[in-house]
């Protein structure tokens, strides 16, 4: 939270709202980042799957060369390389027992007033908010 400002938050969620609407409106599919990853490792996966995944991968990488102090990569992780690969795979294992992720739930779930998807986004916001005051405590 070193670098947030208003600005950057709007122009990341404007940017994110733009990718979701260009899915939908070129492909029908809704931009859940779980679904298109397991869609992905699935024998004959379009190619669309696969340049939305390049374009998050080319995302980050371009933000890292252009404003390099907003993405500290994993040196900068409390957790180190091994913690933030077990966490991504947590994290891959809740989104699969819950239906779906926090951009399928809290995207556009909630953007179509999904009741599935506002208990979905409650329930994983409270749990991160749950994890960051165990892991803060725990540290001292």
């Amino acid at each position: 939270m070193d670098h947030f400002t208003p600005a950057t938050a709007l122009a990341g969620g404007g940017l994110i709202g733009l990718a979701a609407s260009l899915l939908i409106v070129t492909t029908g599919r809704c931009a859940g980042v779980s679904g298109i990853v397991d869609g992905a490792l699935r024998r004959d996966s379009p190619a669309w799957r696969w340049a939305f995944l390049g374009g998050l991968v080319a995302g980050g990488a371009l933000l890292r060369v252009v404003a390099p102090a907003m993405v500290p990569g994993l040196a900068g992780s409390a957790l180190g390389p091994m913690g933030v690969a077990v966490a991504g795979v947590v994290v891959g294992f809740g989104a699969r027992v819950g239906g779906g992720c926090t951009s399928g739930h809290g995207i556009i779930g909630n953007s179509r007033l999904s009741p599935r998807s506002v208990v979905a986004t409650i329930t994983f916001m409270a749990a991160g908010f749950a994890t960051v005051a165990v892991l803060r405590s725990l540290r001292g």
